[in-house]
């Protein structure tokens, strides 16, 4: 006899359905499964036989064959207990499934008890595209709960989960996720550094890439650790693309929080970017989509790290290729960087003199390729402060930036998209003042702008007139936009 039960895979950020076809032999006491598992889903049968016996079902005494179909998708992890163990009880009759189908996820412990796994939001968005029931671990039901609109079974055993598919238990109710209380640092808790501030405002608005430069102790990681409080709150489909990424990476995701990633200068490339063997998991840079991703001493990343950054920034996206499954992962993440001007961090100093020599620090500015430079659209110098401005009173609340950068950003949604991402006809069709396009071009002709440096610009003085709430762009914001490309 033949039976099937539905689960689900991950491919990058993509669901797939995965059929787990159970057929029953007549030979003895055999287990195969084929279907490109690996070890941990292979090692399937021992849990299954033994959650079986712990729940009070007889392993079939014939040839168990189970399929995992498509056989030319790679199966991971101990996701695929659950529906296994409940595709060997249908095929032999001592379940029967009231539903057209189930889709099911989840580890079997030996006592039959229904452990948490990857894979969760996998099924249950499968579970609504094919109109089925989902069956999940109950300690995933939170994550599940993103999904709307779904026929939810959140099961602690296996016992419980035959009762779902036999229709002797109603659908556990919704619960929303609950969102976490983290403390986010509060931008109240910077002094000074007023055009830094400003800057950080302009990224955040606009999802311009920020750079700070300046010696140590000025405040550039404070800033950057502040960002994630200015930004706008999750949209839900925000949400749900940074849940599939984390899902992707077998990760709990930061709910209703911006994700906010600072990997360290040693990280590997697949580290950042994705990689591994198998199906490829996202890196650092996907796992801030939508949140930030901080690059701290900017001027210790490998060269061959930084320039791997520059195609997925422009693009807003990383394809990754092993063994020939290629997936891509979406990056649109704000990137902010800080470095020091120099090895010992204080060329250019009021107070402390350099040390470094000029070909130390040729070599260091060198990391930092003209090409990358170019793609951050806001670069401010973070310099020494004076005595009342570190001891005078606590600057703007966080509260009060995102009031100003939400305002911003529903502008530019009624447009169509955040102004870092607006193409180059985007901006000719966008309204200019006669005045701000001679100041561009007077920039052009005295070689100041690239092409790419054009449209940053451009993106910038948009960004600005939002803040603003003007309908044109003017000088004014194309001035001040220019004066945040100041060189590193």
């Amino acid at each position: 006899m033949s039976t099937r039960v539905y689960s689900a895979a991950m491919t990058g950020v993509t669901p797939r359905p995965v059929s787990v076809e159970v057929h029953l032999g007549k030979t003895n006491s055999k287990f195969g499964l084929v279907g490109l598992p690996d070890t941990a889903v292979r090692e399937a049968r021992y849990r299954v036989r033994a959650a079986m016996a712990s729940s009070g079902y007889e392993m079939p005494r014939s040839e168990v064959t189970v399929n995992l179909a498509p056989a030319d998708l790679p199966k991971a992890g101990s996701a695929f207990d659950l529906p296994i163990a409940l595709g060997v009880l249908i095929a032999d009759g001592k379940v029967s499934n009231r539903h057209p189908g189930v889709v099911a996820v989840g580890e079997l412990a030996l006592d039959g008890r229904v452990r948490s796994s990857r894979g969760v939001l996998a099924a249950t968005l499968v579970a609504v595209r094919q109109g089925l029931p989902c069956i999940v671990p109950r300690e995933m039901a939170e994550e599940a709960a993103l999904v709307p609109e779904v026929d939810l079974y959140a099961v602690d055993g296996l016992a419980e989960a035959v009762s779902a598919v036999e229709g002797r238990s109603a659908p556990s109710p919704s619960r929303a996720p609950k969102a976490p209380t983290l403390s986010v640092p509060d931008m109240a808790d910077v002094r000074g550094q007023e055009f830094a501030r400003r800057g950080l405002e302009i990224a955040a608005a606009g999802r311009h890439h920020f750079l700070m430069s300046g010696p140590p102790g000025m405040g550039k990681t404070m800033l950057a650790k502040r960002l994630p409080g200015i930004l706008p709150r999750f949209t839900g489909e925000e949400e749900m693309e940074v849940a599939c990424v984390w899902a992707a990476a077998n990760r709990r995701r930061p709910a209703s929080v911006r994700p906010f990633r600072a990997p360290h200068h040693t990280a590997s490339v697949a580290g950042l970017l994705g990689g591994g063997s198998g199906i490829p998991t996202p890196g650092d840079l996907s796992l801030a989509h939508h949140g930030v991703l901080f690059l701290d001493e900017l001027g210790e990343f490998p060269a061959q790290l930084i320039d791997a950054l520059r195609q997925p920034l422009e693009d807003g996206s990383v394809t990754i290729t092993r063994r020939g499954v290629s997936v891509t992962f979406p990056c649109r993440a704000l990137v902010v960087a800080a470095t020091n001007p120099c090895p010992c961090g204080w060329s250019n100093d009021t107070v402390r003199q350099c040390r470094c020599s000029p070909a130390s620090v040729g070599r260091y500015r060198r990391r930092l390729s003209g090409p990358l430079l170019d793609r951050f659209d806001v670069r401010v110098f973070l310099g020494r402060m004076e005595t009342g401005e570190m001891t005078g009173n606590p600057g703007e609340p966080s509260e009060a930036v995102r009031k100003r950068v939400e305002a911003a950003r529903q502008i530019q949604a009624r447009r169509g998209g955040l102004n870092g991402d607006l193409s180059s006809a985007d901006l000719d069709a966008l309204g200019w003042s006669g005045k701000a396009r001679r100041v561009l071009a007077g920039n052009i002709d005295q070689g100041n702008l690239t092409g790419r440096g054009y449209d940053r610009v451009r993106r910038v003085a948009r960004t600005l007139a939002d803040l603003e709430g003007s309908e044109r762009v003017e000088s004014v914001h194309v001035l001040e936009a220019l004066s945040y490309r100041t060189r590193v």
